[in-house]
């Protein structure tokens, strides 16, 4: 079974990696990475999402719409396809890791590890899929540029975020470069080292306490989301964010999740499945998740033992990534596989329930991990603007070690180099690509406005 990714060179030396890396300089310059200019033939933006959104549940989309609205940034985040168009039309260096693909400051945070301890990483791989790895670095890189300025911290600091970022990136990427493959590949984050950087003890001593919280969240079986009925453990309505299905006069709904969830088994190793088979599935409930993923098929199924012993997963459906039309399709006919194929990669230490569905006859893919709590997502949206340069070394570091588990990491290093051409050139592109999507967002609340689009909460 072929991997998802581009197999790096093992068989050439690091050494002679790294002098390739740095012969495609004259290729494709590192300042070239600076440039962002409109192509005369670029796709309507408004357009772009209205295609993008014709398999969603329509009723949803106007939640999504709503929450897109709120910012530039959360624009961006709903808006990957529209980037995802933008970057193909820039310079390229040829080198390819398993992309993020919607590489953004709120799609990182800390959550519980197997072995319960705190772990940093990326957390939503919807659209993973290999690309080139200056993609995930210009989106980052501008999610932190466009957090500044909505921030009101000038452009300025939202430049030097942007190369904070870039920086971070380089020089891990360059470190992991020069370890052995397995050393490389078990590395992870220092989370407790990157608030331990705060000089201000205040603002050190919140961020402990998000970062504890986000790391027992699941240990405490999320009791805001459950509640006993006659005895038995359901999941509390929320709506419109969380809607019932169990029970309800239309089962269609609870049929195909339920379905779904028991086909998912089987694409769990045997001892995972020995693991699941010991919960029964008592209640599934539809869930309203983020702001790019609204509209897609989301559910969550509680499963109990005799005991009251809890186990919440969710159910997501997963469509083709948006970067497929410029990278080329996957190599998984199952979207939900390539999603959790490519988590696999990417993630220093990836769910155990992590598993994807099997229907034959069956287009409606989708993937299942651990119920994470929301706040892991919040952490990044509610940080102190004092801690956004730690934040940024942070991601950067995170995004350099998942990239140098699939890429060749002397390669790309030698392509960067050891100055700040290619930092200086990434924030030149952040700041310009900020720009363009401001510009995009306002277009796109003037369509609300005018009433082309409908953006409601609820």
């Amino acid at each position: 079974m072929p991997l998802e990714q581009v197999q790096p060179d093992a068989v050439l030396p690091i050494a002679e990696r790294r002098l390739a890396g740095q012969a495609l300089r004259k290729i494709v310059p590192r300042s070239l990475h600076a440039r962002w200019k409109p192509p005369p033939n670029r796709h309507d933006p408004l357009q772009t999402l209205v295609e993008t959104s014709r398999h969603r549940i329509a009723r949803l989309l106007p939640i999504r719409y709503a929450r897109m609205r709120a910012s530039p940034f959360a624009f961006m985040r709903g808006a990957a396809a529209i980037m995802a168009a933008d970057l193909a039309e820039t310079p390229a260096s040829g080198l390819w890791v398993q992309a993020c693909g919607d590489c953004h400051l709120a799609n990182f945070g800390t959550f519980a590890a197997p072995d319960g301890s705190p772990v940093f990483d990326i957390n939503d791989f919807d659209e993973t899929l290999p690309a080139p790895f200056e993609w995930d670095v210009k989106r980052l890189a501008t999610s932190f540029a466009l957090d500044a300025q909505a921030r009101s911290l000038g452009d300025k600091a939202a430049r030097q975020l942007a190369r904070t970022v870039t920086l971070a990136y380089r020089m891990h990427l360059t470190s992991l470069a020069r370890l052995a493959p397995l050393d490389a590949w078990r590395s992870h984050a220092d989370v407790a080292g990157f608030v331990d950087a705060f000089e201000e003890p205040r603002l050190r001593d919140r961020e402990f306490q998000r970062i504890q919280a986000a790391t027992e969240a699941s240990h405490k079986g999320y009791p805001k989301l459950l509640e006993k009925r006659r005895g038995t453990w359901r999941i509390r309505d929320k709506l419109p964010l969380i809607m019932p299905i169990t029970d309800q006069y239309d089962d269609t709904h609870e049929i195909v999740a339920r379905t779904a969830f028991s086909s998912y088994q089987l694409s769990l190793p045997e001892e995972r499945r020995i693991l699941v088979d010991r919960y029964r599935l008592v209640d599934v409930a539809f869930k309203v998740v983020g702001i790019g993923s609204v509209g897609t098929f989301c559910a969550i199924g509680l499963f109990v033992t005799p005991e009251d012993g809890v186990l919440l997963l969710q159910l997501k459906e997963a469509q083709s990534s948006v970067l497929a039309p410029f990278a080329g399709p996957s190599v998984y006919a199952n979207q939900g596989q390539r999603v959790v194929i490519g988590q696999r990669i990417i993630q220093g230490q990836s769910d155990i329930f992590l598993g994807w569905t099997q229907e034959p006859r069956n287009d409606q893919h989708c993937y299942v991990r651990q119920l994470k709590d929301s706040r892991v997502a919040m952490i990044a949206e509610t940080m102190a603007d004092g801690a956004l340069p730690h934040y940024a070394t942070l991601c950067g570091a995170t995004l350099a070690r998942a990239h140098a588990r699939s890429g060749d990491a002397a390669r790309i290093a030698g392509y960067m180099g050891s100055g700040g051409v290619f930092d200086a050139a990434i924030a030149d592109f952040a700041m310009a690509y900020a720009t363009q999507t401001e510009r995009d967002w306002r277009l796109f609340v003037e369509a609300i406005k005018a009433g082309l689009i409908d953006a409601r909460e609820s």
